[in-house]
């Protein structure tokens, strides 16, 4: 017993000191690294396995537990409406701060990167919305299109509370056993989480060295921009959502975000809302309370359509692109950008570097040039971090909001 007390470190911290351990070593090592690339690359890959089983078997638990029609109008109403209200705020703030601080005008062009494949691997809205509904299922699953997987995982859920009894109690048995085991092998890899980030993080900074890029010097010629970006996630993420938790949800906001460090830092450390929703869903439902019925159903949408970083960031690096080449952007431009800034979100994938290439959208919308992307891509993957953490926490709040809405008791 003294023994494992002895090494009971709590996971979130195990992972922050991966997080610096990787960084020392990809910084000083970054020969090396190649020796310890295998072991993110597993973790990450355990991670994805688990994404589309896990998704379909807990919306569509969800969405059976749930009932009625009503019920889930109900529920899905109030869910998308709060996802579209923060993902706004976040804009606007993102916005704000763009105008008033100006980093773009004056900005060094020299920094520009080049940049491959963007306009290919970005749909408008329009395409975004039609591939919700999936031609096939199979496919959708193999390929991991969240948004069809998502619609198919609702409907397959609704029609077997239709079903008479027999039939939905033994369907709704089998999936809930289903989640249960998947929730099981979750925890089995989370285990690994530290080694994993290591191995990540490590990857990460040695990236950084192996291309010339040396973190301060990138910071410093993109300084003004980085500096607004991080201050638009970190008013958002400390004073906007917290305030949401306290105000709305009548929840303890310093309790939740505490119980949320280890989802939130494998975000930061991975980039990738969907590989920290198996995470995510243990903390919400463990931690602060929320039942299965509703964590189940918001986070796996959160994590697909609640992007509260990805919208802001896009926001300001599209204004930021344009003060940069001298555009002077007009009112229903701008309302433009923030516009579709919204909209690329909801549309971004839920993987690293997405919010990059759903800028594309955004720039394209706005009449600006689409090598503008090359100015901030030399920052971007350091940002990438900071909002994958901020669009996670976003989903997180939002369980915890409509959970109380509902009026569940919680442990915050």
């Amino acid at each position: 017993m003294d023994s494992n007390k002895r090494w009971s470190i709590p996971l979130h911290y195990q992972i922050l000191i991966a997080i610096v351990a990787g960084g020392l070593f990809g910084y000083f090592f970054h020969n090396s690294v190649k020796y310890t690339n295998w072991i993110g690359d597993i973790f990450l890959r355990a991670l994805n396995m688990i994404i589309v089983p896990l998704i379909l078997c807990s919306i569509s638990s969800g969405v059976a537990s749930v009932g009625s029609a009503g019920n889930l109008g109900r529920l899905g109403f109030k869910t998308i409406g709060f996802y579209i209200m923060s993902t706004l705020i976040a804009i606007v703030t993102g916005f704000i701060l763009v105008i008033l601080i100006k980093p773009g005008t004056g900005a060094e062009l020299g920094l520009s990167m080049n940049v491959e494949n963007i306009a290919a691997a970005s749909d408008n809205f329009g395409q975004t919305l039609i591939k919700i509904v999936p031609s096939n299922i199979f496919e959708a699953l193999a390929q991991g299109q969240m948004l069809g997987i998502i619609l198919f995982a609702i409907l397959f859920g609704y029609f077997i509370t239709k079903l008479n009894d027999d039939q939905r109690i033994l369907l709704t048995n089998i999936i809930n056993a289903s989640l249960e085991v998947i929730m099981k092998l979750t925890l089995f890899i989370i285990k690994f989480t530290p080694l994993g980030i290591f191995s990540i993080t490590a990857k990460v900074i040695a990236q950084q060295i192996s291309i010339g890029n040396e973190i301060g010097e990138i910071i410093s010629r993109l300084g003004l921009y980085f500096i607004t970006v991080l201050t638009g996630l970190l008013i958002h993420g400390f004073l906007t959502l917290p305030l949401m938790v306290k105000v709305i949800g009548k929840a303890n906001p310093f309790k939740h975000l505490r119980n949320m460090m280890t989802p939130l830092l494998t975000a930061f450390s991975t980039s990738s809302s969907n590989a920290t929703l198996p995470l995510t869903l243990e903390a919400v439902q463990n931690k602060d309370g929320v039942s299965g019925k509703i964590a189940s159903f918001t986070l796996p949408l959160g994590a697909t359509i609640n992007m509260n970083g990805t919208a802001l960031y896009e926001c300001v690096a599209v204004i930021f692109i344009a003060q940069a080449y001298g555009v002077e952007l007009n009112f229903s431009q701008q309302l433009i950008v923030i516009f579709t800034a919204l909209l690329a979100a909801i549309g971004s994938a839920g993987i690293p570097m997405a919010g990059l290439v759903m800028m594309a959208v955004v720039i394209k919308a706005a009449g600006l040039p689409l090598e503008g992307i090359g100015l901030v891509i030399a920052v971007d993957r350091i940002l990438d971090m900071f909002r994958t953490a901020l669009n996670v926490y976003g989903d997180t709040c939002a369980a915890v909001i409509i959970a109380r809405s509902e009026g569940e008791k919680l442990k915050i």
